[in-house]
């Protein structure tokens, strides 16, 4: 039998009238992976924060190896042994890769004299990355890499940390497939070792690769728990939401329209190269590719985020300038970016503001934006998408994910925007309201809108899309059609796996 290394009895924390965790009790061994599932706003990482001591409990115990602790902030959590990986990871972001995951660990040249040996800092991180086939230049500076690649150099500081127990939140949310399974290698080491890890996570068919129990919370109560070995998957579903779940990608079969948006020999340094392709209306092209394969670089050229160095675009046949965003706006395309929090969103101030923030002209008078309008035109848009909120004025940074984006989806339906341009929408969104996002989509296309949907989750672009490119090292190497689109023949493309001659 493992040793017992977290205990929670009775574990209760009130956060507000509207919600507060219940008299919540598990036990977690050594070598074992407890995977914790629920909705947005379940109580999920308000419980992770509990453990962590970032929220003290009102009543109840936590016990780590089996003695009764009081943790009061996150500093004496890590002298229990406790990590915690989360969803926005926390690097130094001036700092090389190898000088964060051994910033607790830093060799020097000597005792006395403070000077980082690089070579030897170098050596390690290099023996590392080699141990689990992962590509990232370990002098690199972090600020450099992206969402992904940040994710897993959080990963390896905390495999290196030799902690007790890690929590992982949500770690797999911007890792494409191949970069999960590194992430299941170190998890599999880690539980060698006997590391205890919380996983937290909406994808459930990756949790049958490294769980060992599941537990599932619910406003704030746990609320069901199976065992691996009897891992069902509506059963979770049910237990997430209260609701039955039967139809993930409830896509809607159209009858799809003429040319609308082309894109011909698109460059963009090395992320883009001679890239052409074409979208119909009330199509939902689906574009995929690994990280570093240029895919999201090209997609704000789309938008005139990035100004691209040569090539074409063209809405219905007659050729755009898109050499600012605003551009972009006034031509009819909308975008919604991977990091909806510093790229998307507008997070201090409110939901109705930021629904408006892309069609001040429907608001204003005078140059004046009149509050009562606003309020009426945003409150409406928040009603069609199903934002959950205490009040419209509510600070869009309080809202769950799923919340969040259903924010920016209302901001480009106001705008009236015909080309929806996606890149992750469903990224670290629980799976009821991804069911609700892929319901918007449907509703958009159904009104003649064309999307293009930028996804690392192939089963939601097998499921929702039409077509499906395929982006690798910055050439559109397939394009394929929904009825012959399976995870191998896409994986196949994503990899390089093809004869390029």
């Amino acid at each position: 039998m493992n040793d017992l290394v977290l205990e929670l009895f009775n574990v209760s924390k009130k956060f507000s009238d509207y919600f507060s965790l219940k008299n919540i009790s598990l036990k977690l061994y050594s070598g074992e992976v407890l995977v914790l599932l629920g909705q947005n706003g379940s109580g999920k990482s308000s419980l992770m924060n509990t453990i962590i001591g970032i929220n003290p409990l009102d009543s109840g115990s936590i016990f780590i190896e089996s003695k009764k602790v009081s943790i009061n902030n996150p500093r004496e959590a890590k002298d229990y042994g406790i990590e915690m990986i989360h969803q926005d990871t926390y690097l130094f972001e001036h700092f090389s890769v190898a000088e964060n995951i051994f910033i607790g660990s830093l060799p020097y040249k000597s005792k006395h004299l403070k000077l980082i040996d690089k070579g030897k800092l170098y050596k390690q991180c290099i023996s590392l990355f080699k141990k689990f086939n992962i590509n990232i230049d370990c002098k690199k500076i972090v600020s450099e890499l992206d969402l992904a690649e940040k994710q897993i150099v959080a990963i390896c500081k905390a495999y290196i940390s030799k902690a007790r127990l890690i929590i992982m939140d949500e770690p797999t949310s911007s890792l494409t497939e191949m970069e999960c399974k590194f992430l299941f290698d170190m998890i599999s080491e880690l539980k060698k070792s006997g590391v205890a890890i919380i996983y937290i996570t909406h994808n459930l068919e990756n949790i049958k690769n490294i769980g060992d129990q599941i537990i599932v919370i619910r406003d704030g109560e746990l609320v069901g728990n199976q065992s691996i070995a009897n891992y069902n998957i509506d059963e979770l579903l049910h237990m997430m939401s209260g609701l039955e779940l039967r139809k993930r990608y409830p896509k809607l079969d159209m009858k799809l329209g003429k040319e609308v948006f082309r894109v011909t020999n698109l460059n963009y340094k090395n992320f883009a190269k001679d890239i052409s392709f074409s979208l119909r209306e009330k199509e939902i092209l689906g574009i995929v590719g690994l990280a570093g394969s240029g895919k999201s670089n090209m997609i704000k050229c789309l938008f005139g985020a990035n100004k691209m160095d040569s090539g074409h675009i063209f809405i219905n046949n007659k050729e755009i300038s898109l050499s600012s965003t605003s551009n972009a706006v006034k031509a009819g395309i909308g975008y919604i970016p991977q990091d909806r929090v510093s790229e998307g969103l507008f997070n201090n101030i409110s939901i109705c503001n930021n629904i408006s923030s892309a069609s001040l002209d429907k608001v204003t008078n005078k140059h004046i934006i009149d509050g009562k309008i606003e309020k009426e035109l945003t409150n409406n848009y928040s009603k069609r998408v199903n934002i959950k909120s205490f009040s419209i004025d509510d600070k869009v940074n309080y809202l769950s994910g799923g919340n969040q984006q259903k924010t920016l989806f209302s901001k480009w339906i106001m705008c009236k925007s015909k080309v929806l341009i996606m890149d992750e929408p469903t990224r670290s969104i629980d799976i009821p309201s991804k069911v609700d996002i892929y319901n918007i989509m449907n509703e958009l296309v159904s009104k003649n809108v064309s999307i293009i949907l930028i996804s690392s989750d192939i089963n939601e672009l097998i499921g929702m899309c039409d077509r499906i490119l395929v982006i690798y090292e910055g050439r559109l190497v397939a394009n394929i059609e929904r009825n012959v689109a399976t995870q191998e023949r896409i994986m196949y493309y994503c990899t390089g796996s093809f004869d390029e001659k």
